[in-house]
């Protein structure tokens, strides 16, 4: 008999006066939408499945959830991390469910293992952003008082999971997951961690949020395509920001955007929100933020980019100028400019292509 088949008696011990408790069967949980896009990639050493359709789930399925709840200290507001195992079967992963154990103070947090190799993955979403990996581990804090639900940490990447044999787990084991019969392996690979906002698909190599500043850091290298039929965009960064509390998504670190329709763009960070069809590129000293068509180039503090018009607007950031190079006709002296920074609505010095 699978461990899926044994919830019925592992919630009875709890409720009988058992500490630890771990959950193979998921929860059922119709208001996550089936899993689209391409499959995740497999882990170093693992076989991909002869059929990665199959496991794709439909609406209504049983899949294991667990939510964390960020309760923001700027506007108070509470916003939601979903983790979803889009699997149903044990052959293509697990879910664990580690509660604190008998000797555990009361503030120990509980752990929940997601691991899954069919097509859909495990599934995070945060923000406007859908993130599928092969293996996620989230730790969830005890709730506050007064609050309903708590935030946490997840840590993700591709990787597997299983149970252990009571006879594989050591008599003084000391780490929590391998005292409640689990293992969770991690093995971190490019293009692993497939993010989606929109048309945009970002790949990294390992995702950590923490409720210490409500950010989800994804390590790169990243690479980054949003499709267009007009006019499609390419990318990458050495990584990748998603602020809870803020809800953005910033590209940060050597970013550079290559639309198809043959502009360069580059900055040290880029805020991006494909549902607004825009990019805010932001330079610092080291690299200004500066946008090439071929003989234009434009620089400043800020520069406001349309993805769907691929058109570029430069803001002056404070204390900092406004510089161009135009060829062709255009007009564009290369001076720098005092202009104050305007919204995307009302930009300065727009460059076309």
């Amino acid at each position: 008999m699978t461990r899926s088949c044994l919830t019925a008696a592992l919630l009875t011990a709890l409720l009988s006066g058992g500490s630890v408790l771990m959950v193979a069967l998921a929860q059922q949980d119709t208001t996550q939408p089936p899993a689209q896009g391409p499959g995740t990639l497999p882990a170093e050493g693992e076989a991909t499945p002869a059929d990665a359709s199959a496991d794709a789930p439909t609406a209504g399925a049983e899949q294991a959830t667990v939510t964390l709840v960020r309760r923001s200290e700027k506007d108070g507001k509470d916003r939601q991390i979903v983790i979803v195992r889009t699997g149903t079967t044990d052959e293509t992963g697990i879910f664990a469910f580690c509660q604190p154990l008998g000797d555990d103070p009361p503030e120990t947090p509980t752990l929940a293992v997601f691991s899954e190799t069919g097509a859909g993955g495990v599934q995070i979403t945060i923000d406007k952003n859908v993130i599928r990996v092969p293996l996620a581990v989230v730790t969830q804090l005890p709730p506050k008082e007064g609050q309903e639900g708590s935030d946490g940490r997840v840590e993700a990447s591709a990787g597997t999971a299983r149970f252990l044999n009571p006879e594989e787990v050591p008599e003084k084991a000391t780490d929590r997951l391998t005292r409640c019969e689990v293992q969770a392996t991690p093995k971190p690979a490019p293009d692993t961690v497939i993010v989606t906002q929109g048309r945009t698909e970002l790949k990294g190599q390992k995702l950590v949020y923490d409720s210490a500043d409500g950010i989800a850091r994804i390590d790169g290298p990243v690479t980054f395509r949003r499709s267009s039929d007009k006019d499609p965009l390419t990318g990458k960064s050495d990584r990748i920001e998603v602020s809870v509390d803020d809800e953005k998504t910033t590209l940060v670190g050597s970013v550079e955007l290559r639309s198809g329709g043959g502009r360069t763009s580059r900055a040290a960070r880029v805020e991006y929100d494909d549902t607004r069809n825009v990019a805010r590129l932001y330079g610092s000293a080291e690299q200004p933020a500066e946008s090439v068509q071929g003989g234009d180039t434009l620089r400043a503090g800020v520069i406001v980019y349309d993805l769907d018009r691929n058109e570029v607007y430069a803001e002056k950031a404070e204390g900092g100028t406004i510089t161009g190079e135009f060829v062709d006709g255009q007009e564009g002296s290369g001076a720098a400019t005092t202009a104050t920074p305007t919204a995307p609505a009302t930009p300065t010095t727009p460059q076309r292509p």
